[in-house]
């Protein structure tokens, strides 16, 4: 019999705004009906200009978070400068199509803050590489991609975008079983990265 696998929550959210972006997620990880981490970082600093939100199999994005970070290392050391969000972009892209076969059970979202501005990425699980404004990803997505329907402007600063991840997130947590457990925040902007974390109270953690 072939063994079911069980993918964790999560509730990513990330967006672009006129000074950077940030990028959001949960908590919480679980198997099936059981909540396994309290603890679980789902948002990851790649370099000081780009980071990832992720939604999947815990192993799957960790991994794919290390080949990242060693990418964008060798790329440096290679060609004299850093890498940019669009050329990461490209580069998980690629990796993922290449293992569409046996795919990661992950979708990502890639942000970061280039010399030309402020760029995002969604990726699902064989590299499908789509820019946007704003994306989302986890169980908590049709709840949390409402919120950002509703409030995103293209024009907003880090500060306001800061505070529109964290409602579409505490937003979703409500609803959602499978997220929760506070907030991981990553703001970014041309003078590097910031990482924060918001605790959730009042919905029974």
């Amino acid at each position: 019999m072939a063994q079911q696998i069980s993918v964790p929550g999560a509730c990513g959210v990330a967006l672009k705004c006129k000074d950077g972006v940030v990028l959001g997620n949960d908590r919480r990880a679980t198997w099936g009906y059981t909540v396994t981490s309290k603890s679980t970082k789902k948002v990851f600093k790649i370099t000081d200009y780009i980071g990832l939100a992720a939604y999947g199999l815990i192993g799957d994005f960790q991994i794919l978070v290390k080949i990242l970070q060693a990418q964008a290392n060798l790329y440096l050391i290679e060609a004299g400068e850093k890498i940019s969000t669009k050329s990461l972009g490209k580069l998980v892209s690629n990796y993922l199509y290449s293992r569409k076969m046996m795919p990661l059970y992950t979708n990502i979202i890639i942000a970061g803050m280039d010399k030309d501005g402020p760029k995002l990425y969604v990726l699902d699980a064989l590299g499908s590489l789509m820019p946007e404004d704003y994306g989302t990803a986890g169980t908590g997505m049709l709840l949390s991609m409402g919120i950002l329907e509703a409030d995103y402007r293209p024009d907003m600063t880090v500060t306001e975008g800061e505070q529109l991840v964290e409602k579409a997130i505490s937003t979703s947590i409500k609803r959602d079983a499978m997220s929760g457990n506070g907030i991981d925040l990553l703001i970014i902007t041309k003078d590097g990265a910031e990482e924060k974390f918001i605790e959730i109270k009042g919905l029974g953690e």
